[in-house]
């Protein structure tokens, strides 16, 4: 064997190992699935202004290796949502951020089926190995005080008796403010999303993991 024949096969051996160890040690991104209707589909915005591309973009920013999957379905309620849980497993998520109830509300539904869906969509999730921040919602006060009170505390119930991560609103800071929603007063505009997801990292951050 000659002198650089070798050396030649040596640095191949060398690339080799090394190329091994990179491939034993990288990890693939984890995964955070946001789960909602319209508001996390991002009704009347453009893809990258929704709120999981955002917060997918600040994710990357930060440093932290998570791959966002948009999992929102507009029109979607708490039962719809239930019969997605397994669909939304297949892509084993590290984190599931749960954003569903107000198109229950909206139509005026019975409150114990809409806490019951909720606290089974969290415990399948959980069961499938990933941990749920759970974003509760408001309603406004034309739909009676006495339904809409009820409406919020069941997020609140829901969170407490799973202990789970728990934001109160999701829309905080952007539900009612005319300048950050569309003409429908309902869905938010691209800096509403921007809010959303500046309002929404300090319950998420503690979730994440380098």
């Amino acid at each position: 064997m000659t002198r650089r024949r070798g050396a030649a096969i040596l640095g191949l051996l060398v690339l080799w190992c090394a190329l091994g160890a990179a491939g034993a040690t990288a990890q693939p991104d984890r995964v955070i699935v946001a789960f909602g209707d319209s508001l996390t589909a991002g009704q009347g915005v453009a893809p990258d202004q929704t709120y999981p591309a955002l917060l997918a973009a600040k994710l990357r920013t930060d440093g932290y290796s998570y791959r966002v999957i948009n999992a929102g379905v507009s029109g979607d309620t708490t039962a719809g949502g239930l019969r997605r849980v397994d669909w939304v497993l297949r892509s084993k998520p590290d984190i599931v951020l749960l954003e569903l109830g107000a198109n229950d509300a909206l139509r005026g539904q019975d409150l114990d089926r809409v806490r019951a869906n909720l606290d089974a969509m969290v415990t399948r999730f959980e069961a499938g190995g990933a941990r749920v921040l759970l974003l509760g919602m408001r309603l406004p006060p034309n739909y009676g005080a006495s339904y809409a009170g009820r409406f919020e505390t069941v997020y609140a119930e829901v969170a407490a008796r799973r202990k789970v991560a728990f934001m109160p609103f999701f829309l905080d800071g952007v539900g009612a403010v005319a300048r950050l929603n569309q003409p429908d007063g309902i869905h938010p505009t691209a800096e509403g999303y921007r809010i959303i997801v500046e309002r929404l990292w300090p319950y998420l951050e503690p979730l994440l993991r380098r």
